[in-house]
C-alpha cells in the first residue's frame, strides 16, 4: 500500500486541527504535526525572520515522519492559504515513495464566522481573528478547486469519512 502524505490547508477556525486529529487516529501507522505547534512562541512576532524560521522547522519535521520506516501516513495542517507556500513547501519535502493528498477545507463565510464566534466565546481565540480568518478563507477559494473540500453544515466525523473514502478510492 502507498504511504500517504495528507496535506490539510483552510483558514482558522475551518475545522483543520480537528480533522488532523480524526485522521490520526483512523489512519494506521500515522504521524500528525500540526503547522501551528511551529509558531508557539513569545513574544509571538510575525516577520520574514520567524516565518522563515517556522517554515524550515515544518519541513524538518515533515520529513523527518517522512524518512521514518515506521509511518505510513503523515498529516500535516496549517493555514496554507497561498499558493507560493504550497510550492515551497512541496518543493522542499522529500516526498518519493509517498502518494501527496492535497485538501483545503473551506466553507461559507457565515458558517466560518459562527464557529469562530463559538471558539471566541469559550475563550479560545481573539476577536480580532475573524476578518483574517475571512481574508484566509477568501484566499483558500482562489487554490485549485479540486483540492476544496466544503465542510459546510458538515460535522468533522463526515469530513474526515468523505476524506478517507475519496483517498482510499483512488489509492
Amino acid at each position: 500500500m502507498a504511504r500517504t502524505l495528507y496535506l490539510v490547508g483552510g483558514p482558522m477556525g475551518v475545522g483543520k486541527t480537528t480533522l488532523c486529529r480524526l485522521l490520526e487516529h483512523r489512519l494506521p501507522a500515522c504521524a500528525f504535526l500540526d503547522g501551528d505547534w511551529c509558531w508557539e512562541m513569545d513574544p509571538f512576532v510575525v516577520n520574514e525572520e520567524t516565518r522563515r524560521l517556522v517554515l524550515d522547522n515544518i519541513v524538518y519535521l515533515l520529513n523527518s515522519f517522512l524518512h521514518c520506516s515506521v509511518y505510513e501516513n503523515v498529516v500535516f495542517g496549517w493555514v496554507l492559504h497561498l499558493p507560493e507556500t504550497w510550492a515551497e513547501l512541496e518543493a522542499r519535502l522529500d516526498t518519493a515513495g509517498w502518494r501527496v493528498v492535497r485538501t483545503v477545507l473551506v466553507c461559507t463565510p457565515e458558517e466560518l464566522r459562527a464557529r469562530l464566534e463559538t471558539d471566541i466565546a469559550a475563550g479560545r481565540r481573539q476577536p480580532d481573528c475573524i476578518p483574517r480568518a475571512l481574508d484566509r478563507l477568501e484566499s483558500c477559494r482562489r487554490l485549485p478547486a479540486a483540492w476544496q473540500r466544503d465542510t459546510t453544515g458538515l460535522s468533522p466525523a463526515r469530513v474526515a469519512d468523505r476524506l478517507l473514502a475519496d483517498t482510499l478510492e483512488n489509492r
